[in-house]
């Protein structure tokens, strides 16, 4: 049952009129007509008799609206106990992340800085050895890192909460040769030139890929996307990455791209995850900021 459904029938009854509460509402009369119905169909009374006048409530109707007002009336003490909390909530939280998700990280920060204004946040972009190790030492609350070949994490005294699982793609522009495309094989990547984003789970799939299929002509490896882009539309270079990577900030604009699978076999699955001390209670500040990231991906997901 959703709060709006409570209000609409409270208005109702202090104007006496389904029309008169639209209006106050600034809603159409249909949906506070179709709400007061859902609720009759839920409780299983009728709470208000409809006519040409208005409407008004029942014998059944008048228990229902009182206890519908208590309510809508700790819902707003309820309201305004959590903006007072938000308010005084105040400490850091300290991120460390991959060079990939920081992207996923921004809207989400821009967000819970909104919403806890008293909270400083630090972010770091720094490789997955050392940001294990800063969880482990404490020098970090939360850590995002790619899990892959059942890293042990769990091992090292971490946890691992896994938040969107992802793929090796490639990528390159749409003038390229391969742009017709929706896969790879491994023997037409080694006939391109490769450049890579500098990224410890690129470099270990590279490797792998190499000891399988033998090497690739990688002309460089770098942290400078614009340096990546270039190769890709001036050069028809392709370029290896991780699939939410190319949609959460595209090396290119959106129609000179082309996305092209791996046809490898099945492997491990692999996740974008984050990484917390073992047996620690998470703050209350890392808890809501992981809601507040988990409600992004999802939207991500949908994308992918």
């Amino acid at each position: 049952m959703h709060i709006e459904k409570l209000e609409y029938l409270v208005e109702v009854a202090k104007t006496g009129s389904i029309s008169k509460a639209a209006q106050n509402l600034h809603v159409t009369i249909s949906a506070v007509s179709q709400s007061i119905s859902s609720l009759e169909e839920e409780w299983g009374v009728t709470v208000l008799k409809r006519s040409r006048t208005g409407a008004v409530p029942t014998a059944e109707g008048v228990v229902m609206i009182k206890k519908a007002i208590e309510l809508l009336q700790k819902y707003d003490e309820l309201k305004e106990a959590v903006q007072g909390y938000s308010d005084t909530v105040q400490g850091r939280l300290r991120l460390a992340t991959i060079p990939g998700p920081i992207f996923l990280l921004d809207q989400a920060v821009l967000d819970f800085k909104k919403q806890y204004p008293q909270v400083k946040i630090e972010i770091v972009e720094q490789g997955s050895q050392d940001i294990i190790d800063d969880i482990l030492n404490d020098k970090c609350d939360l850590g995002f890192i790619i899990l892959f070949k059942d890293r042990l994490v769990k091992h090292m005294g971490l946890d691992f909460d896994r938040l969107l699982k992802v793929k090796m793609v490639a990528a390159t522009s749409i003038h390229s040769p391969l742009a017709y495309q929706k896969v790879i094989t491994p023997e037409e990547l080694k006939q391109h030139t490769v450049v890579l984003y500098n990224d410890d789970y690129v470099k270990w799939f590279m490797d792998d890929f190499q000891k399988k299929y033998g090497d690739v002509d990688i002309a460089y490896t770098t942290n400078n996307r614009a340096l990546i882009s270039r190769a890709c539309m001036n050069h028809h270079a392709v370029t290896v990455g991780l699939d939410y990577s190319f949609i959460t900030e595209p090396l290119f604009a959106e129609d000179d791209t082309v996305i092209l699978n791996f046809d490898l076999p099945e492997s491990s699955p692999v996740y974008l995850g984050v990484i917390q001390q073992k047996d620690h209670t998470p703050s209350v500040i890392s808890r809501h900021f992981l809601y507040r990231l988990k409600h992004d991906i999802s939207e991500l997901q949908q994308l992918l």
